[in-house]
């Protein structure tokens, strides 16, 4: 997949993607830019001299009405504030957020630049000439994740939310896993046609999906609690060593933030609790 190459998806829908491929990004951090006549760009991306470059390539001169974001990890919203400084279009979307990162992702360190001009709550709309963006509060991956409902084409962009490759990290202290499994519910109850990921392809069956990662996710918890209950207190390299055999080693670590984010759901519902020095237990 080309980066800095303006893709068109469908007669409203563009994209760009960032050179920023990783583990953790797949082949990197798709930009949408949403509309024909006038313009809403959803994503970004990071703060890249080329990706910037591009973006305004792909803009054409057309006015820009939103800078729209997701959330505010750093591979994500950097390039709102030059982008906005290019175009004059006022930084649009989540609530700022910025937590000291103890995870493995420093893709994923939260965005300290990110000063929106307007913040979005559940519901608010942003439009343009013939387009209409709806926020969505999907808290989970981030506490501040929103996904934007295209009216028009009956499209979610779900940033991070829902990828089109891999399942997201949920990370403690922000990422919930809770808060993602209500958020994945949801969108499950909706009927959106069709998911536009800030990685990974388009997802043409989104509700097939989201029912499959949501039963992805009440796999691991029954893994975990399965471990536990064979193992007696154990500590989470242990968990990952058995439960991720085949992974790339260097999404180890992001693993275990996933386990960790499980086990603090579970011991909220009284299913596990912390053994202190590391090790967790059933309850």
């Amino acid at each position: 997949m080309p980066t800095g190459t303006l893709l068109q998806m469908s007669p409203r829908i563009g994209r760009v993607l960032a050179p920023n491929p990783s583990p953790f990004t797949y082949t990197g951090t798709q930009t949408y830019l949403v509309g024909t006549s006038d313009l809403a760009v959803i994503d970004p991306g990071p703060d890249d001299a080329d990706h910037l470059d591009a973006l305004l390539a792909a803009i054409g001169g057309r006015p820009v009405r939103a800078i729209l974001c997701t959330h505010t990890h750093r591979d994500h919203s950097p390039a709102a504030r030059p982008l906005s400084a290019q175009t004059g279009a006022r930084v649009t979307g989540c609530a700022p957020l910025v937590l000291d990162d103890d995870g493995p992702r420093a893709d994923a360190a939260f965005d300290p630049s990110y000063r929106p001009d307007r913040v979005l709550a559940d519901g608010e709309q942003v439009r343009g000439e013939g387009w209409t963006l709806e926020a969505l509060a999907t808290p989970g991956h981030t506490s501040n994740h929103l996904c934007f409902a295209l009216a028009e084409e009956n499209a979610l962009f779900t940033g991070d939310h829902v990828m089109g490759w891999s399942t997201s990290v949920i990370s403690p202290p922000d990422g919930d896993m809770a808060d993602y499994m209500r958020s994945m519910q949801r969108l499950l109850d909706r009927d959106d046609a069709i998911y536009y990921p800030a990685h990974g392809d388009p997802v043409e069956n989104p509700r097939r999906l989201v029912r499959g990662m949501m039963g992805h996710r009440k796999q691991r918890e029954g893994q975990i609690m399965r471990f536990l209950e064979r193992n007696g207190a154990s500590t989470i390299p242990d968990m990952v060593a058995e439960m991720y055999k085949g992974i790339d080693p260097r999404l180890h670590s992001a693993a275990g933030r996933s386990v960790l984010a499980h086990l603090i759901d579970l011991d909220g519902r009284g299913l596990a609790a912390s053994a202190g020095d590391g090790l967790w237990r059933t309850a």
